[in-house]
């Protein structure tokens, strides 16, 4: 697969989908949208991928949408230009896989919203992550990032506007892990390939509760989590894995 946008690179078991628009700062157009939400759509297919990994590259991750592109909109198209915003985003949080996100520098805006919907995001002691967007009338993508770091801290990153660094993204718990710029990649493969070794089948209903037990009651929440725990524990995966572990407790042992 081709993108003149993306690159695409198939490791054992996952895939690295970079943003390739560097002289725009990987500012999100039109056409990356749509390559994404294709690319995305491809990936979920492929069996032998069990976690994406989307990133910017080495020094930015993306400065959000293309302001170039939508600055000449014509009126007639902006409900079509937006749709396409609304398909790549659904596309990414419903993805079944885990998507880490590895943000190598800046992060804003559109961008910043991409990374609110990985389920893990390793960032660079050189990440910056700020949403604008208030500045030129538009709003952030405020949910996501609720679900993240709280509705207090949601506000003033969305409100303010006010960019932060990566340490202070850690401490709210925007992002899981920083790195060192250069062992950003490193740590996000490692990561990606620990993700990789366990059960896909587990980690689609984890990802499943993570969306749906914080819109429900207590009990609900609960009884889903059990439901889930039920079916999963019926099937056969279940027994093969734990046949694996038990014997290899065995091996350990005999050493």
């Amino acid at each position: 697969m081709t993108y003149k946008t993306l690159l695409l690179e198939k490791k054992p078991d996952y895939a690295i989908v970079t943003l390739n628009r560097p002289a725009e700062l990987n500012a999100l157009s039109l056409d990356m949208r749509m390559e994404l939400s294709d690319c995305f759509n491809y990936l979920e297919g492929e069996g032998d991928v069990h976690v994406v990994i989307l990133t910017g590259g080495d020094y930015v991750f993306s400065a959000g949408m293309d302001l170039k592109e939508m600055a000449a909109i014509p009126d007639g198209d902006i409900k079509h230009y937006f749709a396409t915003v609304s398909q790549l985003l659904k596309k990414i949080y419903s993805f079944p896989k885990p998507v880490v996100g590895a943000a190598g520098g800046v992060a804003l805006g559109g961008g910043f919203n991409l990374l609110a919907l990985c389920d893990l995001i390793i960032a660079s002691e050189s990440a910056i992550f700020g949403h604008p967007e208030l500045k030129f009338g538009i709003n952030p993508l405020f949910d996501p990032l609720r679900q993240l770091v709280g509705v207090a801290k949601a506000k003033e990153l969305t409100m303010l506007g006010e960019p932060i660094g990566a340490m202070e993204a850690l401490r709210i718990g925007l992002v899981n892990k920083v790195v060192p710029p250069e062992k950003l990649m490193e740590e996000t493969e490692a990561i990606a390939s620990e993700l990789a070794k366990r059960s896909p089948t587990t980690i689609k209903y984890i990802k499943k509760l993570s969306t749906m037990v914080p819109l429900l009651d207590k009990y609900s929440a609960l009884q889903l989590e059990c439901d889930t725990e039920e079916f999963l524990f019926s099937g056969a995966e279940r027994k093969m894995l734990m046949n694996e572990f038990i014997e290899s407790l065995r091996e350990h042992k005999h050493r």
